[in-house]
């Protein structure tokens, strides 16, 4: 079958594989049709942050149908679409136990710790698939995932009915936070450098473009970072008002960046965001509903063959959409 690969750092192959082996116990395999490339997708092509295993089918978000099913799986039946839980956990660790998979001791994603999306097939833990919603095309499917991280932020920064939002960051998860949020009713103020993100997403939601020089004079209280950039944090920490929440969900380089008397001081919650807990069920029950708002976030969707010089592409910057997909495979590949 044909499959992208990682074999390495900077070093991403569209190849023929094996197909996946059959499903054991408590497992599926997927007939691929649409996946998605995310920017950690990026961040470990070009840093090797998460290379465990090598090469490896890449992608953790992605949507296909259920083609075959191992013993214990009764949630999924055989031709069933279905949206994919990234997370690849234990199921036994206390975190997992708590229901708090996203820091499981163990966690790993799929694409990385095992085979993932980028191909025509796959087998994966039947726990990771949720049966999706009639109705709602492929490509929305596929966006299921980073929509459940979107969700998971704001969930966390808690903001209050009508409350602003600071967004900076309009890729991928920025974008689709805003979109959230502004669905919810709050007024969303947008940054990014790339102005044809912040012009698309504005459009598409409603939000402001600011800047961070511009939010000097600005009072806010709730700010979520995607971008992972140490001057747009620190920018964001000196300028947030006193008993206030900024969540960060980018994954940029380690660096000092807090000074925690100013946090005491000026009563600043700093709230980590890593992947999500339970929103994926959630998103896929909103899907329908939101379907119909997705399309501008789709830059393009792509065959496999072009995925290495699509990464390359978009690491240089030269992309003013939001998401790219990838179009596997099958009736439903839309």
């Amino acid at each position: 079958m044909k499959a992208i690969r990682l074999h390495g750092v900077g070093d991403l192959r569209f190849e023929q594989v094996p197909a996946p082996l059959p499903p054991k116990d408590k497992e599926v395999t997927l007939s691929v049709s649409v996946a998605g490339i995310c920017g950690s997708d990026l961040h470990n092509y070009k840093t090797g942050a998460w290379i465990t295993r090598a090469p490896s089918v890449a992608g953790h978000e992605f949507t296909g149908t259920v083609t075959a099913i191992g013993p214990g799986v009764d949630h999924v039946a055989l031709g069933d679409r279905v949206v994919v839980d990234s997370r690849h956990i234990c199921g036994t660790c206390d975190a997992c136990l708590e229901g708090v998979g996203q820091v499981c001791s163990s966690l790993g994603f799929l694409g990385e710790v095992i085979d993932g999306g980028f191909a025509e097939a796959v087998t994966i833990p039947a726990r990771n698939v949720i049966k999706a919603p009639e109705g709602v095309a492929d490509r929305f499917l596929a966006m299921a995932e980073p929509l459940a991280v979107a969700l998971h932020a704001l969930i966390l920064v808690s903001v209050p009915d009508g409350a602003e939002i600071v967004v900076t960051g309009c890729g991928p998860i920025g974008g689709l936070v805003t979109l959230l949020a502004t669905r919810k009713g709050h007024p969303v103020r947008i940054i990014d450098q790339n102005a044809g993100r912040t012009t698309l997403v504005a459009e598409a939601t409603g939000a402001s473009v600011t800047t961070l020089e511009d939010l000097q004079g600005h009072r806010f209280r709730f700010a979520i970072d995607t971008t992972g950039n140490a001057h747009v944090i620190r920018t964001l920490l000196h300028t947030i008002a006193g008993a206030s929440r900024l969540g960060l969900v980018g994954i940029g380089k380690p660096a000092e960046i807090i000074d925690p008397v100013h946090l005491v001081e000026r009563e600043i919650a700093l709230i980590g965001c890593h992947a999500f807990g339970n929103e994926l069920a959630e998103i896929a029950a909103m899907l329908p509903e939101l379907q119909d708002h997705l399309d501008p976030f789709i830059a393009d969707i792509i065959a496999p063959e072009a995925v290495p010089a699509t990464y390359e592409a978009l690491i240089a910057g030269d992309a003013t959409g939001i998401k790219t997909l990838i179009r596997l495979g099958g009736a439903n590949a839309q």
